[in-house]
């Protein structure tokens, strides 16, 4: 088997990629088709855990990394993270999401310094590594991962990253042309027309490309349009005129299309159906993470999801969530500088829902203690007698636990058995000298969720609560019930783009 690439190139981040591929795996799947979903190095703090699986042998690794090689050799037919696009691509392509699918994974921690992850695990000397130089050490494993892919599928679709016009990067480019030349990838061109000046930035980036590049370029798509199509003429004329290109499709704007947002946060408008029953406040901190896993809330009648970064905003607020963070101690700081803190206190105080996720669980605690230099020492909220202890080994698993008995707002989750996953570095524990004194955090799930006194305050390790339908249906009742399986969602999107795409144009990329 030799599978035919599809790659989805983009004029900039932010411009449709990540959903346009995810909408391409399940057109083609549901052909009958065996279909792979690909990205050679992502950039987000939104990780999934896949299982171990075969494949992908590192010992093709240049030699000049002894000690990389030694790291990464180990790494073989383990499971470990992956970026969540290409997780829920795998998902839209029914097949089982694994490490292959996105080789190479940097997770930002500073504005100048990201954990990089190679083949689902953390790799040390990776990450210390300079970043221009470490696309050859790396370029072999990514090559080897998707010609694996390549050889097991009918279609491999594959998303790039950015822009394949970012001319200072193009020296070590290891996810755009270099990836959709080894394929030999039929290529689309999505830009953001939402944000003006889409024809300028299909021409630009088509412009700057190399002229034997060019060629790989099948058509060009105007994602994110409102009004009237029939206005745009004659621009994509002109524009195949002046490339060759045509434009093949022109996607509406579709706010409530379903699908978790994996870089950014989603629209927060509220859309939804019926009056406002519950504001939910999910605090964005610089170095926020997961955030994809609280997409259902935005689509439960009733419910009224909002982004907050400021103490004025979380006025009115039914319930206020910490989301998970990928440098707690630095979230934690800039929480304090926006008085966000003691917004945080009073709510709870007041006795106002108040959930931690991960990092937010640790934030909620008396302090984060880190002997190791991996994240940061910090005093915590103080809403929880819990400490948490930074550790160089990290959590990546999947994880399916029961709560026992819970009270307070929380009291639904009792007896609920739900599935999700862990990432993270730090370990929390009861607080031994505040349980001297007889204030002790309950613990509902062993080492892994804990409650305060009042049941207002609840934190957790295990991401992906709200994406369990028998929490979303303990908590919300017949609302929960009504949130759109996945698989519903990716059928829609199939839908979609069979629906605004020129005819023939899909088929045509994977027959040419």
């Amino acid at each position: 088997m030799s599978a035919k690439a599809v790659m989805v190139l983009g004029t900039t981040s932010g411009a449709g990629k990540s959903w346009l591929a995810t909408a391409l795996c399940r057109y083609y799947a549901r052909q009958g088709l065996k279909v792979a979903p690909f990205k050679a190095q992502n950039m987000s703090n939104n990780a999934r855990v896949v299982a171990p699986t075969l494949g992908t042998d590192v010992s093709s690794l240049p030699p000049e990394g002894a000690a990389f090689c030694l790291g990464t050799a180990r790494r073989q037919n383990l499971g470990g993270e992956i970026g969540s696009a290409q997780y829920f691509q795998s998902l839209a392509a029914k097949a089982e999401p694994e490490v292959r699918m996105n080789p190479l994974l940097l997770k930002p921690e500073r504005d100048t310094h990201s954990q990089v992850v190679l083949l689902g695990q953390v790799d040390e000397a990776l990450t210390r590594m300079d970043w221009r130089g470490r696309s050859e050490y790396v370029w072999p494993t990514v090559a080897q991962a998707l010609d694996e892919l390549m050889a097991e599928n009918d279609v491999v679709v594959i998303e790039g990253a950015g822009s394949p016009a970012e001319i200072n990067l193009s020296a070590s480019d290891i996810v755009n042309l270099r990836v959709a030349r080894h394929a030999k990838a039929q290529c689309l061109l999505v830009t953001d027309i939402d944000r003006g000046g889409a024809f300028a930035h299909l021409y630009g980036t088509w412009a700057l490309m190399p002229e034997g590049d060019r060629a790989l370029i099948k058509g060009f798509v105007l994602n994110k349009f409102r009004g009237d199509a029939a206005l745009l003429a004659p621009a994509p004329e002109m524009l195949q005129e002046k490339t060759g290109v045509p434009t093949v499709a022109t996607l509406p704007m579709w706010y409530q299309h379903g699908l978790p947002e994996e870089d950014g946060v989603f629209d927060d408008r509220h859309t939804g159906s019926g009056d406002i029953k519950t504001t939910i406040a999910v605090v964005v901190y610089p170095r926020i993470s997961n955030l994809d896993e609280f997409q259902p809330l935005k689509n439960i009648p009733g419910v009224h999801l909002k982004w907050v970064r400021s103490a004025a905003e979380l006025q009115d607020t039914d319930w206020i969530i910490l989301p998970g963070s990928k440098h707690t101690s630095g979230d934690l700081a800039w929480l304090r500088a926006q008085g966000l803190d003691r917004a945080i206190a009073a709510h709870a105080q007041r006795g106002g829902a108040v959930l931690g996720v991960c990092g937010g669980l640790q934030m909620l605690g008396e302090a984060l203690i880190d002997p190791h230099g991996i994240d940061g020492n910090a005093p915590g909220l103080g809403l929880l007698p819990l400490v948490t202890a930074f550790e160089p080994a990290k959590t990546v698993q999947r994880t399916r636990a029961t709560f026992s008995t819970v009270t307070g707002p929380w009291a639904a989750l009792s007896g609920i058995t739900v599935q999700g996953y862990e990432i993270h570095h730090g370990q929390t524990a009861q607080h031994p000298a505040m349980a001297a004194k007889g204030d002790v955090a309950r613990e509902l799930m062993p080492g892994l969720a804990w409650q305060n006194g009042a049941g207002n305050v609840l934190g957790l390790y295990l991401h992906g609560l709200f994406e369990d339908p028998a929490a979303l249906q303990a908590l919300f009742g017949q609302h929960g019930a009504q949130v759109p399986t996945l698989d519903a969602v990716f059928e829609r999107m199939a839908d979609f783009i069979e629906q605004h795409f020129e005819a023939g144009v899909l088929d045509a990329l994977i027959h040419d």
